[in-house]
């Protein structure tokens, strides 16, 4: 046990303790008089559950103003993340809601529940000029709560009334559940999805994304789309120096043979908070080669693991960077040469833009 009461590792979350609020002035700590309670009583000091919590948002687009983000604009239904990814950079807008970057981030999840209404709001208004919204910008949309709410298929339902394009980014096989609706958006080019897959090892991929599907389901996923006219982009994202640096040809080869028409990377960045909650989950994870990749990736940006430079943060720089993008350029010759990411199509927006079709 440590000092906030958690085993040493804690089985199927990513990080391994709460770190503290940077815009709290205090903070709080589980003293050992309370797990001798605790113990005691034979409660749990901690159990471990995920709460969902409804917010009341009054705009769900976000315009997107990083320049080395591939998206002009976003939308999330859900605020925090069950799959527990360690190295997700929007572990830190979870600081913004008064909770932690560590495992607040995974159990006490924000539901936007009116985010189909507020959608329809956005594309109805005569001030909206159509462009890709991409659902996930900061957290998955199709993470285990939407099994539950069901706010991310509303939201397609409404992309498809106003045939309005729309991207998605997710590593969940939940998406299948709404080929129906996703297949009506690709028949009329509105709909690209990228497909994030960062090992072909299970082992790797339960400690680095404990609550996330499993690669086999992902391919099958990319498979799926793809065999019903949906264009798929394979996010190899990120790569993590000695944990998945080893594997990407043939993650990239994986991804072609499911019929994915593009591949992406990027490399790891600790950013905020994340530097220390995925310090402590090295440590406890992967403990024989915690150090090396560590200062592997203070390698890749400057000798820092906190790189916030834009244009360079999500490419790194130095001899193992440069490695990698030889690698993906590679990738892109043998396995993708001759294909292409659609553009998506914006022109049939402006005949729905009342939820029906305009005849004149």
């Amino acid at each position: 046990m440590n000092s906030e009461g958690e085993s040493d590792y804690i089985k199927g979350r990513g990080a391994q303790k709460n770190v503290k609020n940077r815009f709290f002035a205090e903070s709080y700590e589980v003293t050992d008089d309370f797990l001798n309670y605790c113990h005691a009583e034979g409660d749990d000091a901690d159990p471990n559950k995920t709460h969902y919590l409804e917010v009341f948002p009054k705009t769900i687009v976000n315009k997107v103003e990083s320049p080395d983000v591939g998206m002009g604009w976003s939308m999330n239904a859900y605020q925090g993340c069950e799959h527990g990814c360690i190295y997700c950079y929007a572990r830190n807008s979870h600081e913004y809601w008064g909770y932690s970057a560590g495992l607040d981030f995974e159990r006490k999840i924000l539901v936007k529940k009116n985010a189909p209404e507020l959608l329809e709001e956005k594309l109805q208004s005569k001030n909206w000029k159509c462009a890709t919204i991409v659902m996930s910008g900061n957290t998955d949309c199709y993470q285990p709560a939407e099994k539950k709410f069901g706010i991310t298929r509303k939201c397609l339902e409404v992309f498809y009334k106003y045939r309005h394009p729309v991207g998605i980014i997710t590593k969940n096989a939940l998406i299948a559940r709404d080929i129906d609706i996703v297949s009506k958006l690709a028949a009329d080019n509105l709909i690209g999805v990228s497909v994030s897959i960062t090992s072909l090892s299970e082992k790797t991929r339960m400690l680095v994304e404990p609550r996330t599907a499993t690669i086999k389901k992902r391919l099958d996923t990319v498979k799926l789309l793809s065999q019903n006219g949906v264009p798929v982009n394979v996010m190899i994202a990120p790569v993590i120096p000695g944990i998945n640096s080893h594997e990407v040809l043939p993650l990239a080869k994986a991804a072609a043979d499911a019929g994915a028409v593009s591949i992406a990377h990027t490399i790891v960045r600790l950013n905020g908070q994340i530097a220390e909650i995925f310090t402590d989950w090295i440590h406890k994870a992967m403990p024989d080669r915690a150090e090396k990749v560590l200062n592997h990736i203070k390698h890749v940006h400057g000798g820092t693991l906190n790189d916030s430079r834009w244009g360079q943060r999500m490419r790194g720089e130095g001899e193992f960077a440069e490695q990698v993008h030889a690698q993906m350029r590679l990738a892109r010759k043998k396995f993708f040469e001759g294909k292409t990411f659609p553009k998506l199509n914006q022109d049939l927006y402006e005949q729905y833009r009342d939820g029906q079709l305009s005849l004149f």
